[in-house]
């Protein structure tokens, strides 16, 4: 009887550990997705991952380069940019572009964590406007842009582009100056920002 009565009584213990051991594990996958769900400022960009890229220099005027850099279905467009600026030894430049994606990342900048939150837009999108520069950051060239894409309906969203795979052109035309522009981390928010007075 004792024995029948010490398992009847274990019984809710053991319910009660087993509750609290799934709330844990379910309030860490939550943390984990939250997690995943932003990326630091510092990421590196992957590079390689335009293949089908082309670039013509369309004009030369005084150090000033205008190009057409025009990147292929598949593309993807921040690595696009980081290996054209890298190959060309670009410290300055601005850029715009027309085009669509089949599918693309784009980012708001949360100030309370120090990252960027990102919105996946997990279908094709039509280009509406993107604007973005390069600059430097100690010795490598980083490009950064801003987007807002269309879906069918017309919604636009739009933010900090983090990636972006082309479908089906992406046609950028970027002016590239012979002043070099260089970043600097700004201890209050995280960010590498331009500083002007850097030489």
């Amino acid at each position: 009887m004792n024995n029948l009565y010490s398992q009847l009584t274990l019984l809710p213990v053991l319910a009660l550990v087993l509750f609290a051991s799934m709330r844990e594990a379910k309030a860490q996958q939550r943390a984990g997705a939250q997690d995943e769900a932003y990326i630091s400022p510092s990421a590196p960009v992957a590079t390689g991952k335009a293949p089908g890229m082309k670039v013509r220099l369309l004009s030369e005027n005084g150090g000033v380069k205008s190009y057409a850099i025009i990147l292929a279905k598949g593309d993807e467009v921040m690595s696009g940019l980081t290996d054209f600026a890298r190959q060309n030894k670009v410290a300055s430049a601005s850029f715009t572009a027309i085009g669509a994606f089949s599918h693309a990342t784009v980012a708001w900048f949360d100030d309370g964590r120090k990252e960027f939150r990102l919105i996946p837009i997990k279908q094709q999108a039509e280009l509406t406007s993107m604007v973005g520069n390069v600059t430097l950051s100690g010795e490598q060239a980083v490009a950064h842009a801003h987007v807002s894409v269309a879906s069918s309906d017309g919604t636009v969203r739009g933010g900090h582009l983090i990636d972006a795979y082309v479908f089906p052109t992406l046609e950028v035309f970027m002016t590239v100056y012979p002043t070099a522009l260089h970043k600097q981390l700004d201890d209050a928010t995280g960010l590498k920002l331009i500083d002007p007075s850097l030489k």
